[in-house]
């Protein structure tokens, strides 16, 4: 059975060789990963400067999973305070949440469902930042902008079979859902395979962005989506 502190602690371990560093860190995104595994994975690589060879600079792996950490404590939290609103609300007859909690939202019709797909489309914000933005959102808030995000510029209308979806242009989450009454995915039709990114071929040996590698992020990346949808959510 894993153990987040068990690996965040291997994560820390110098006398570990990094790539044994590196591998905790991945169970470490097993057991939390806000944008999905690998969409935080993505994120980490490039707000701790993780470099394509570890050995350059080992302590961006410990950046990466004190980010995460700081992160999870904030949901754990949250998740405490949820169980005990939750407990309170049974007694009182309440059977379903008011909201559904942001870490508990389906994956087959999710606004943030482009992030599983594509895991170079997720916000732009540190993990803690985001999490603390999902956690007002939960408690009743309205900060302006993408939910996730805080993108506040033009929606990018995306062909969704019989209606039209409308997603943001910085991060691909959907703002506005189809009208029809049918469960729908968002899918990126430029893929990106998993170890491409495991590798880091997006950055370079010292951790920077690789001048090579395809730059079309943001509203450029979000027009290559696609919406499908499957069947009615009666």
């Amino acid at each position: 059975m894993t153990s987040f502190r068990t690996h965040r602690a291997k994560v820390h371990d110098t006398a570990l060789p990094p790539h044994r560093r590196h591998s905790a860190l991945r169970t470490c995104l097993t057991e939390f990963a806000p944008y999905g595994l690998r969409a935080t994975y993505h994120h980490l690589t490039l707000s701790a400067r993780i470099p394509r060879r570890l050995e350059a600079d080992p302590d961006a792996l410990v950046r990466a999973v004190e980010e995460l950490h700081e992160a999870r404590e904030l949901w754990l939290a949250r998740f405490a305070e949820h169980v005990a609103q939750r407990r309170a609300e049974k007694r009182a007859g309440l059977r379903r949440p008011v909201r559904t909690p942001w870490w508990d939202r389906p994956r087959w019709d999710a606004p943030d469902s482009a992030w599983y797909h594509d895991p170079f489309l997720h916000p732009r914000l540190s993990l803690p930042a985001y999490v603390r933005r999902q956690n007002s959102l939960l408690d009743g808030a309205e900060p302006p902008g993408c939910p996730a995000c805080g993108e506040e510029g033009p929606a990018v209308p995306v062909e969704a079979g019989p209606g039209t979806v409308e997603l943001c242009r910085s991060c691909g989450w959907v703002l506005v859902p189809c009208p029809c009454r049918w469960w729908h995915h968002v899918q990126s039709v430029k893929r990106v395979g998993w170890q491409r990114t495991w590798r880091r071929d997006h950055l370079t040996d010292s951790g920077e962005p690789n001048p090579h590698w395809p730059r079309n992020l943001g509203t450029d990346r979000v027009a290559l989506l696609a919406v499908y949808h499957q069947h009615p959510a009666f």
